[in-house]
């Protein structure tokens, strides 16, 4: 009697799990940033051209993990980014070099620690963490910004970059005017 009350039991969670749980994850926006390697990127933009936003990061940088905590959990910057951009994530201390078409980028040992030329190259010479950095549908460089940036702040950057807005008007007047009557509840 046990052993069919066990089964019955297995059978009615197998069927509940298989059933009751189905993912809609096509129906349902991304619970988080589709996050990529810049190779991935480069590769992608070759066959669907997309603007590209890097998070260039360190391992032991306290500002790049609130970020990571606060600003890019956040629903709407999710929602933004992975329709918008190609996302990637960056260790600009990364030991392997980094392949982009012809162009080779490799670590620089340098005292305590070292660096990837492409986070130089990203900087402009300039590195810190952490740093946002936009690049257009060609791969070409639209701005780094560098510093922690709270959602708020973060998504009306995303928002003037990703809608080309940074090519029609100045950020305080896209901030003052155009972002609020887009998105007056933000």
């Amino acid at each position: 009697m046990k052993a069919l009350i066990t089964s019955t039991l297995l059978i009615l969670v197998t069927f509940t799990v298989s059933t009751g749980f189905k993912s809609d994850s096509a129906e349902r926006p991304a619970e988080q940033i589709q996050w990529m390697s810049i190779e991935e990127a480069y590769a992608k933009i070759q066959k669907e051209p997309r603007k590209v936003l890097i998070d260039l990061y360190t391992d032991w940088c306290g500002w790049c993990k609130v970020m990571d905590r606060e600003t890019f959990k956040d629903k709407a910057v999710i929602d933004y980014v992975n329709k918008k951009y190609y996302a990637v994530k960056l260790d600009a201390e990364q030991k392997e070099a980094i392949k982009l078409g012809n162009q080779n980028f490799k670590y620089l040992a340098q005292g305590g620690r070292g660096i990837n030329e492409i986070a130089l190259a990203l900087t402009n010479n300039q590195p810190s963490y952490p740093t946002t950095v936009f690049l257009d549908d060609q791969f070409n460089m639209i701005q780094p910004l560098p510093g922690y940036l709270k959602a708020k702040e973060f998504h009306q950057i995303i928002t003037f970059i990703g809608e080309d807005y940074h090519k029609k008007e100045a950020f305080e007047t896209y901030k003052a005017k155009t972002y609020t009557e887009r998105f007056p509840a933000k």
